[in-house]
C-alpha cells in the first residue's frame, strides 16, 4: 500500500538539536516542508556519509523552506555523543530526532522489528502533514541529498502548480507538462 497522501501521526521525541535536548512534536512540523530522514543506526559506516551530504546541503533545503530531521532509534543522548566524537556529524546542524520507542519508524512503516532499527527511508511531507514522496533503499544503500532536493523542489511545484507535472530529472525553471484532460488519469 502506498503512502502518498498519507498524513503523519501526532507524535513527541526528544532531539539533538543545536548542541542541546530538545522536544520535537508533531506541530512543529506543520506549516513548513519537512524531510524526514530515516537510517538505521548512529555510530555505523553508511549513516554518516548521508547525515554528512544532508548537512552540506542543509542550507539549501532551508532556502527552500523545508526542515530536514534525521531520524533513527538512538537515544538522543547517543546522537549528541555521536556529533561530539565524529568528524563527519560535527557538521550536522539540522534536528536528529531520538525515535527509542519507534513510533516515528512505525507510522512511516520502516521499523525492521528484528532488530528495532529503521529501513534507510526519506520521506518529503508537505505542510499540512502529509507524506507527497518517498523513498526507501536497502540497508548497504547511501543515498543523495542532492536527489532529495531535486525530489522535494518537484513536489513544492506540483504542489503550487496543480495543473502541471514535472517531468523525469526536472529541476526549478525547466520545462514542465501540462497533461490534456484526456490523459490526466495516465500520469
Amino acid at each position: 500500500m502506498s503512502l502518498i497522501g498519507k498524513e503523519i501521526s501526532d507524535f513527541k521525541v526528544e532531539a539533538f538539536h543545536e548542541n542541546d535536548i530538545k522536544t520535537v512534536t508533531k506541530d512543529d512540523v506543520l506549516g513548513k516542508w519537512s524531510i524526514f530522514f530515516f537510517y538505521p543506526a548512529d555510530f555505523t559506516f553508511v549513516c554518516p556519509t548521508e547525515l554528512a551530504d544532508l548537512a552540506a546541503n542543509y542550507d539549501k533545503f532551508k532556502e527552500a523552506g523545508a526542515e530536514v530531521y534525521s531520524v533513527s532509534s538512538d537515544s538522543a543522548h547517543t546522537h549528541k555523543a555521536w556529533h561530539e566524537h565524529s568528524d563527519l556529524i560535527k557538521n550536522v546542524n539540522y534536528p536528529m530526532l531520538a525515535d527509542t520507542a519507534h513510533r516515528l519508524a512505525t507510522d512511516f512503516e520502516v521499523l525492521i522489528e528484528e532488530s528495532g532499527q529503521a529501513e534507510r527511508g526519506a520521506f518529503i511531507v508537505d505542510p499540512e502533514g502529509k507524506i507527497q514522496v518517498y523513498i526507501v533503499t536497502a540497508g548497504g544503500v547511501g543515498r543523495s541529498a542532492s536527489e532529495i532536493l531535486r525530489l522535494l523542489e518537484a513536489a513544492q511545484f506540483v504542489a503550487e502548480h496543480g495543473d502541471q507535472v514535472c517531468p523525469a530529472n526536472w529541476k526549478p525553471g525547466a520545462d514542465t507538462l501540462k497533461p490534456s484532460v484526456e490523459l490526466s488519469g495516465q500520469l
